[in-house]
């Protein structure tokens, strides 16, 4: 964490931490570092930083937006600067409204503390330029690798958020016979992996997206997909070289590792808007990109109400055309999906189940929108054809008490009945042992 160190140390500087909050008022996996660092760090002076702090979370939950507030405090404490209030982002309601509004009132309190004319221009500017590779090794073209090429040919522990299992598919079945939901049971094969894990953790999977949307797409930006390209970060310093794993394929980059499912942000809206040839459609656009009370409704409506994804837009208003690779630098990672554990160690310890619902529904346009990783689970082959689902452990603060003869009343936080599954295994395997 030498960078802040150093950032302190530069004049003018400042720091901006997006900070999401996870379970138990726990931080996401790329801050536990950070984390862990703030919280052991006593002698380390951050004097001379100037920082402000934007947090995500969910006020449904007990500890809503509990990192963001800790980095807020501890960044303080250590003798960092703060230019502006903590902002609250609410996934309950509509965190990029929560965001919008925040940095309305930012711009100008940072404009003011360095004493710079705010010019109330709003540009695009790319950050990435497109490479396409006419003559490549395609041994060497990620093809949905999370991290390390070829990491899903040659598996090497330890398996986490960047070296992901491929783990077998052994069981899939549906548990429901009548309703119209499809609640799914799967099992996982861990053995031989040294994955170790506890009643109450997390599975994380990697999902892909469905073929079907990913085909239409390149017929609707009229692109061929297997071209293989690169994005990489006009700033030659940035630790980022690139939005996604490359050289891949824009056909690989739309099935592995862009979220092409979920309604469009309206960042993503207002950089798109300069590719509508018809003024109504980029008037549109903008629209809904502003903090305007219509804006804000017509995105409400039109983006959210209607659930239409990147694809659904496009199909709705033809004279929108963007670049694909403008498209694929704007869209948001694919990220991984996380189940609550259903099974005991110490019954299975060489597999994972996963207990859940498959996720369908038909929008108000009309459409069939399908979840990411249901659908992609439901469709796991067994009976001989082999289907793996890359994979990892997440730890979890949920446990069952230490003392085995506590009585229970297991009462579903959010979590549906899952981790109680494996609760309830590990109690009548604890029976069985005597304790």
């Amino acid at each position: 964490m030498g960078e802040l160190a150093r950032l302190a140390e530069i004049e003018n500087s400042l720091a901006i931490f997006c900070m999401a909050t996870y379970g138990e008022g726990d931080p996401t996996d790329n801050a536990q570092d950070f984390y862990d660092w703030l919280q052991e760090n006593d002698e380390e002076s951050l004097s001379g930083l100037n920082y402000t702090v934007f947090a995500l979370g969910n006020k449904t939950y007990e500890h809503y937006n509990a990192m963001g507030k800790y980095v807020d405090k501890r960044l303080e404490e250590l003798g960092a600067k703060r230019i502006f209030d903590l902002g609250l982002g609410d996934d309950d309601g509509n965190l990029e409204e929560d965001f919008i509004s925040w940095r309305e009132q930012f711009w100008p309190a940072v404009c003011e503390h360095f004493g710079v004319e705010a010019s109330g221009d709003e540009s695009s500017i790319r950050q990435y330029e497109l490479k396409v590779h006419t003559d490549i090794n395609m041994n060497k073209v990620y093809t949905g690798e999370i991290g390390r090429l070829k990491s899903f040919e040659v598996q090497k522990p330890p398996f986490d958020s960047k070296n992901p299992f491929l783990a077998p598919v052994t069981v899939n079945r549906k548990l429901n016979k009548a309703g119209d939901r499809h609640l799914m049971h799967l099992q996982l094969d861990i053995t031989g992996s040294k994955i170790r894990y506890e009643s109450g953790d997390h599975v994380a999977v990697f999902p892909t997206n469905d073929s079907e949307l990913v085909n239409r797409l390149g017929e609707v930006l009229g692109m061929d997909l297997d071209v293989v390209i690169s994005l990489n970060n006009l700033d030659e310093e940035s630790n980022k070289k690139h939005p996604f794993p490359c050289p891949t394929t824009y056909r690989t980059a739309l099935t592995h590792y862009l979220d092409i499912t979920n309604p469009p942000r309206t960042n993503v809206l207002y950089e798109l808007a300069q590719y509508a040839s018809d003024p109504k459609d980029q008037e549109n656009m903008r629209k809904m990109a502003s903090s305007s009370p219509e804006g804000k409704a017509l995105y409400q409506s039109w983006v959210l109400d209607s659930c239409r994804n990147i694809l659904a837009i496009l199909e709705d208003m033809p004279s929108l055309k963007p670049p694909i690779d403008h498209l694929c630098e704007l869209l948001p990672r694919l990220q991984a999906r996380y189940y609550s554990i259903a099974s005991s160690s110490k019954v299975h310890p060489n597999s994972i189940h996963i207990c859940a619902v498959v996720v369908e529904y038909e929008t108000k346009t009309g459409r069939v929108n399908k979840g990411v990783a249901t659908n992609w689970l439901k469709n796991k082959l067994v009976n001989g054809h082999k289907s793996t689902v890359p994979m990892y452990i997440r730890k979890s603060q949920f446990r069952l008490p230490f003392k085995a003869s506590n009585p229970v009343i297991m009462i579903g936080p959010g979590t549906g009945i899952a981790p109680f599954m494996g609760f309830i295994q590990e109690r009548g395997w604890l029976k069985q042992q005597g304790a």
